[in-house]
């Protein structure tokens, strides 16, 4: 069922019809979304009323930190917000941010819910907070069974305070769920990057309420010390404002970030598979295959994830155990990705594991994610691919010692800004791109991303929209 709406005159981006034509389960999600975030910013909070000026100086000294301005400026807005944006690139100080807010709200003795999109993102929120984070749809318990989130206004989420790391990622159907769990009296801020790609869902969440100026947003913009000090992070920052950084040689004085000019996609392929088997291993000293991930633009073509997967197994891991069930090829040590939320196995979209056994007498394989060891019948390795080389879009919310990524004409469609600067952002330690400067300079300059047609903002403002 479509839904179609009037819109006012004189907005911007107004279709020349004058028309707006939603799938009815988008229209439902992006109007309640408006109407619950304003409710929510209306509503008083749980929490009682925090002095920021007192709260800053006692959140230095007890965290032996010192904030920058747009950081102090954060951490008040947290205080005294009941709904609000954190936004950054790398490097300029978000997760200082969120550790000094959570301090903060823990001596006040609050309930606290932290959460992120993805299973390895909420994994990271955990490591660098010390608090447990979970997925979006773990915290809303999720339910096949039931069909649905369990969580929601009849029975919502029990906190003062919740904290959503990654939220570029959240598409508008989610956070109308999303919203539907939070108490009324609870504090919510997002956290996230909006110069990222978009969630792959519809929507524009992040990018719309940010643009509709309905709640507090910092974004913050300096980059510390330890920051300027990396490539990947002085890199990105450029490529944001679409400069095409320059590189330091890839001989001498060891860097995080380089790039390998090579013309022919069978030459990029080629200096890849050296990259992972010999170069970046002997002289970084990282594991080929739980330390380097391959990001490509897209799934087809000589670097695509696809052909990159059978080149770079056949390289890593030759030999062993294998099955072969929809037209993929598993091994014993492989490195894979769960493709589908499966909450029987609790695995989740995202996750990457490593094959660990296959028994071919009972028609299983084992694979361990983390340690934990989860079997599959071999009927449904249709949830599993291969995973030495992913998509970028697919490693969002994820990050990894090293990032080696294709970038190429044979890619033109994808060469896009938010793209590379996703990918690059990835990279912890060392981001090495293989392909032509050409290729790179495309991307870096088209920052015309495909437009995504929503009216989140101007509901958010009070537009009037008359549904039919």
């Amino acid at each position: 069922m479509i839904v179609i709406e009037d819109l006012c005159d004189g907005l911007e981006n107004t279709p020349e019809n004058n028309k707006a034509v939603y799938l009815e389960k988008f229209h439902l999600s992006e109007t309640s979304i408006a109407k619950r975030l304003k409710t929510l910013i209306k509503k008083s909070k749980s929490i009682r009323e925090i002095d920021a000026d007192k709260a800053v100086p006692w959140v230095q000294e007890k965290l032996d930190i010192t904030l920058a301005d747009k950081q102090v400026e954060a951490v008040k807005r947290a205080c005294r917000s009941k709904v609000m944006v954190l936004t950054g690139q790398p490097g300029t100080g978000k997760t200082t941010i969120i550790n000094s807010i959570l301090k903060i709200f823990k001596a006040l003795g609050v309930n606290i819910l932290l959460a992120a999109p993805t299973g390895r993102a909420a994994k990271r929120m955990s490591e660098a907070t010390g608090y447990e984070a979970k997925t979006i749809h773990r915290l809303l318990e999720y339910s096949p069974k039931k069909a649905g989130f369990q969580k929601n206004d009849e029975y919502p989420l029990n906190c003062d305070l919740l904290i959503v790391d990654e939220f570029s990622m959240v598409d508008c159907v989610l956070m109308h769920h999303l919203l539907k769990a939070i108490p009324s009296h609870a504090t919510f801020i997002m956290v996230g990057d909006v110069n990222q790609l978009p969630s792959v869902g519809a929507g524009n969440v992040l990018n719309d309420v940010i643009s509709s100026g309905a709640v507090p947003v910092v974004e913050l913009n300096e980059i510390f010390r330890q920051a300027q000090q990396s490539s990947i992070i002085m890199n990105a920052h450029k490529i944001n404002a679409g400069i095409v950084p320059s590189f330091k040689p890839a001989e001498g004085e060891l860097d995080d970030f380089y790039f390998i000019q090579r013309e022919e996609p069978e030459e990029v392929l080629q200096v890849i598979l050296e990259l992972l088997k010999d170069r970046i291993p002997n002289r970084f000293g990282f594991d080929p295959i739980d330390d380097i991930q391959v990001l490509t633009p897209m799934h087809k073509g000589t670097v695509g994830a696809g052909n990159l997967n059978a080149e770079l197994q056949n390289e890593l891991n030759p030999s062993g155990d294998d099955v072969t069930r929809w037209g993929r090829s598993f091994r014993v040590r492989d490195k894979v990705m769960q493709i589908k939320n499966n909450y029987d196995k609790e695995v989740f979209n995202g996750d990457i594991g490593r094959v660990s056994k296959i028994d071919q007498e009972s028609q299983e394989l084992t694979i361990s994610f983390d340690g934990r060891e989860v079997d599959y019948d071999f009927a449904d390795l249709d949830e599993v691919v291969l995973a030495y080389a992913v998509s970028v879009h697919k490693a969002q919310g994820s990050q990894y010692p090293v990032v080696v990524i294709p970038v190429h004409t044979q890619h033109y469609a994808l060469l896009q800004r938010n793209l590379i600067y996703t990918g690059i952002t990835r990279g912890r330690k060392l981001v090495v791109m293989v392909g032509t400067r050409r290729a790179l300079s495309i991307a870096v300059k088209n920052n015309k991303t495909q437009k995504r047609y929503t009216r989140l903002t101007q509901r958010l403002i009070g537009s009037r929209a008359k549904p039919k």
